[in-house]
């Protein structure tokens, strides 16, 4: 069997192509400030708001036990307003993001902190507190300075406008330990009352470099779309999409307290409501999958000291799943992030990692689309893999084939020089069925440490 090397796994051949810039969808307004949450004086503070009654929601949040206040206050503002009691989806008219407080591990203090913002964005916009869902990030157990937050959102309320750098502004503000900003959108056509095509922007906003790994990878993401749809069909939009990027995202193999993703459909670009199943459904989410898929990869590219963005792409898994499985167990390995900084061809802790692949969560399985008891049964399990079928290309150069006995000859010297390219691909081919995945991930530096080291002084 002969290893085809693309550098992309089958399925994303068929989304959307990508701009990365931030493109405000109509019916939102926006804007970025500087509050003086951070130390540093950077722009902290964001405001998103809908200009035509509250847009549509869904979300996805952290599964961490130590769930940040804005996290419970975001489930419980969605799940208020409608039927879903686990807070996926509902509808906001506003976004709210403080940088540089995680208001994380705060207790009871910290609760009524981020009810108190609630408070001044309500004030402010003149909406339901119930309608505001809301975003930390930063240092774990501190308080937030509620006097600046106050005047902050004061300050940046009457200034909002609907215009792309206005988003873009967002983007910078919710920035913590990134190096650059990070924007992604893209474009679609879907069917007006009518019939005629009328065009549909779906454009996200995304922070996190750090503390990042698979199971709601750590990071913030907004993600607008103009397209008319209901919370519920957005919900089951975003959850695979997610599952199949951000749930393949790892930095350092830490999670977090803060993660989330908020996806508010405004309805106002005029096409036909999106019914769940129909084509223009399919479409949609594939055009949401696609901005997730880019956002994720700029957060792997950009991962705290990084040098070099690691692309894991499996083809011929038993299943998406076990593909799925094995390329976030080949991102997340120390040894292979560590490899491909020193530019080193090491295919045996590539071999290695795909030994120890374990499938996903039970939620993360169900959410790419195993029946809730399938998935039960799958969490957490061994991947299947049989080193006599496996194949191995690191950055185009087939080093490993199972079939043929193991190890393979290549130019290490070639080799070692194509590693030093921004994008490290690593192809797999299991040799069991048709499954494929993909996953992103980044080197391990020295200079992650020093970063981490000196975080809170």
């Amino acid at each position: 069997m002969t290893l085809t090397l693309s550098g992309n796994a089958p399925a994303t051949d068929a989304l959307p192509p990508v701009e990365r810039r931030a493109v405000l969808p109509a019916g939102f307004r926006a804007g970025g400030a500087v509050a003086g949450i951070k130390a540093s004086g950077r722009p902290d503070l964001v405001l998103i708001a809908s200009t035509d009654g509250p847009a549509a929601a869904a979300a996805v949040f952290t599964p961490n036990a130590f769930a940040a206040a804005p996290v419970r206050r975001s489930r419980q503002n969605l799940a208020a307003t409608s039927d879903d009691a686990r807070g996926g989806f509902g509808f906001a008219a506003a976004v709210v993001s403080t940088s540089g407080c995680a208001n994380a591990a705060t207790g009871a203090a910290g609760d009524a902190d981020q009810d108190a913002v609630g408070g001044f964005v309500s004030d402010a916009l003149g909406i339901d507190e119930t309608k505001i869902l809301h975003l930390s990030t930063g240092v774990i157990g501190t308080r937030l300075p509620l006097d600046k937050v106050a005047a902050g959102i004061a300050a940046l309320a009457p200034t909002l406008t609907a215009d792309d750098a206005a988003f873009a502004a967002a983007a910078e503000a919710l920035r913590t330990t990134d190096s650059v900003t990070k924007a992604a959108s893209a474009t679609l056509v879907l069917p007006a009352p009518d019939g005629e095509p009328v065009p549909v922007t779906v454009s996200g906003i995304a922070k996190g470099v750090g503390m990042i790994h698979p199971n709601m990878a750590t990071m913030l993401s907004v993600v607008l779309t103009d397209a008319p749809v209901a919370p519920e069909v957005l919900w089951g939009l975003l959850r695979p999409a997610a599952a199949r990027t951000w749930d393949q995202l790892s930095v350092d193999g830490d999670t977090s307290t803060n993660d989330t993703v908020f996806v508010l459909a405004s309805g106002a670009a005029g096409a036909a409501p999106v019914a769940a199943g129909s084509h223009a459904a399919a479409a949609l989410g594939r055009a949401i999958e696609a901005v997730a898929r880019d956002l994720a990869r700029q957060q792997a590219a950009d991962g705290e000291g990084a040098a070099t963005l690691i692309t894991t792409v499996v083809r011929g898994a038993a299943d998406d799943a076990d593909a799925r499985a094995v390329a976030r167990a080949v991102v997340s390995s120390s040894l292979v992030k560590a490899a491909a900084h020193g530019r080193d061809p090491n295919w045996g802790r590539i071999a290695g990692a795909v030994g120890n692949a374990v499938t996903a969560s039970a939620a993360v399985l169900e959410a790419a689309g195993l029946s809730t008891a399938e998935a039960a049964a799958r969490a957490g399990q061994a991947a299947s893999v049989d080193p006599d079928r496996l194949h191995i290309a690191i950055a185009g150069f087939p080093v490993f084939d199972g079939t043929a006995g193991g190890p393979l000859p290549f130019d290490r010297d070639a080799a070692r020089e194509a590693m030093t390219a921004p994008e490290l691909v690593i192809e797999l081919d299991l040799g069991l069925g048709d499954g494929t995945g993909e996953a992103f991930g980044c080197d391990l530096t020295e200079q992650y440490v020093i970063e981490n080291s000196e975080y809170t002084t």
